[in-house]
């Protein structure tokens, strides 16, 4: 069976498929997928633009009852669609069952949403005016996601999309096709009208800049490498269209000399290696007081190569494979490049097991300084650098090195320096005491400089980028009694 793209509300085949293969077993043949080529890429968003009136005049109760029937079939069948997310993907299965239940949960948090889109009654300066401000739809909305959370991103986005009476063109990364395919038909088959969400699977290359740059997108939505979220920019500002932007990440934990050392390893742990350290909220840049450098390397050291690095599915595995061979290679090639600027290498050798995979041992580069290359650019794969610093005073000012600005950690029993360090820390999210990755669904996501462009994802904050304000002014009595301004 091809799974097909869905365009005005009707499955479609492409020119062309792509195969959908596990990394923990590159045997295993999820399905083929369709793939749209530019010609589709513009169907798709004729359909949107049709579709855009008519749902833009839905009532909010209407969409929220299709939201939440979607977000109850999801968390219904979070065991089946968290395997096929970890077939696909690689992280392991209770993380994806968690993807899973959060893509449900945010579908059923946002159609909350559609109901409370709330405006402003404003007192004119003029006599017998009234002034209303209310928000509307923007219009039809690309979506593009990446390949690491298959179903939470695309739903973070396509969900505050419907809510607020967008329709939407949704494109997810072609690695993971399965999970995207999934949640599109969960929504179609929960009520929506034709053309209001419209896939299309396929290579950027081939319909990237026709879905970004098409004059009818009214705003994008882009998750994904910073190079390419610069080519949505250019693409969607050429015709004035919003676009919002979540990028790379170099995220800081900061280890102080206070800390609980058991809470700092397992904070690491989780923030540089869950979900094969393919996130962009991870831990990247461990950077270690010195008074207690030696003991925390140990212990990391120690919990890293207790880690079971084996198929995504198998029961007992704590880390799955990277996601493909391209990602397994530029994985390895950091490794080299750590080794080579002067950095002690714990880890990071590729390892074999009973079915071909892409498996990878964590990797802990110990002895980096700021500069190196792998405390500059982001990884995205099993691997953390660990800098020593001489004290918190330093430590704060090497966490803010960085061009970027999505997570920052710190690990600390003092409240002094916690509140010091959620006060100067320049990135979007601070985590004190708790992993640098691993968001609630409810407020906002998002960084600063390289990492994030335009408004906040997720949660009521989602509302900025999905709605436009209009202001009206409505004569109460004779228009001819109205002082003009």
């Amino acid at each position: 069976m091809t799974h097909r793209n869905l365009i005005g509300g009707q499955w479609q085949d492409g020119h062309g498929v792509t195969l959908n293969v596990n990394p923990s077993d590159t045997g295993d043949v999820i399905g083929d997928y369709a793939l749209a080529d530019a010609e589709q890429a513009r169907a798709a968003v004729a359909a949107a633009a049709e579709a855009a009136p008519g749902w833009a005049r839905t009532t909010g109760a209407a969409r929220a009852e299709i939201l939440d029937r979607a977000g109850e079939e999801l968390l219904r069948r979070r065991d089946e669609l968290g395997d096929l997310l970890a077939r696909e993907e690689g992280k392991t299965l209770p993380e994806a069952v968690a993807e899973v239940v959060r893509a449900g949960q945010i579908l059923r948090f946002q159609a909350g949403q559609a109901l409370r889109l709330t405006g402003e009654h404003v007192e004119s300066v003029r006599p017998g005016v009234e002034v209303t401000v209310t928000r509307e739809p923007v219009g039809v909305v690309t979506v593009v996601t990446p390949w690491n959370f298959p179903v939470a991103i695309p739903a973070w986005k396509i969900a505050p999309a419907l809510a607020h009476g967008n329709t939407v063109v949704f494109k997810p990364a072609e690695l993971v096709p399965g999970s995207a395919w999934a949640l599109v038909d969960v929504l179609h088959r929960a009520g929506l009208p034709a053309g209001v969400l419209n896939l299309v699977m396929g290579r950027g290359r081939d319909i990237g800049d026709v879905i970004t740059g098409a004059p009818q997108v009214s705003a994008v939505s882009f998750t994904g490498s910073t190079a390419t979220g610069e080519r949505v920019l250019r693409a969607a500002q050429a015709h004035r269209a919003r676009v919002q932007l979540e990028m790379g990440g170099k995220n800081p934990l900061v280890v102080a000399d206070d800390c609980d050392l058991h809470l700092a390893v397992d904070l690491a742990l989780q923030g540089s290696f869950g979900s094969t350290g393919q996130r962009c909220t991870a831990s990247s840049r461990l950077v270690v007081m010195d008074a207690v450098h030696d003991a925390f390397v140990e212990r990391l050291g120690a919990a890293m190569r207790a880690l079971t690095v084996d198929d995504a599915r198998k029961p007992g595995t704590d880390m799955g494979p990277v996601v493909d061979a391209t990602q397994l290679e530029q994985d390895l090639e950091y490794v080299r490049i750590a080794a080579f600027e002067g950095a002690d290498v714990i880890g990071g050798e590729r390892l074999e097991r009973s079915a071909a995979g892409f498996y990878l041992a964590p990797a802990l580069a110990v002895g980096t300084r700021p500069g190196d290359t792998v405390n500059r650019e982001e990884v995205f794969g099993p691997l953390a650098s660990v800098i020593r610093v001489a004290d918190y005073d330093e430590a704060v000012e090497v966490a803010g090195d960085t061009e970027f600005g999505l997570t920052a950690g710190l690990v600390t029993t003092s409240l002094a320096r916690a509140t010091d360090f959620r006060r100067r820390s320049t990135a979007g999210m601070v985590m004190i005491n708790v992993p640098t990755a691993g968001v609630d669904f409810h407020v906002p996501f998002g960084g600063r400089g390289a990492s994030s462009y335009g408004p906040r994802e997720q949660g009521a904050a989602a509302r900025e980028f999905f709605t436009t304000s209009k202001t009206a002014y409505v004569a109460a009595g004779d228009p001819r009694g109205v002082r003009r301004p």
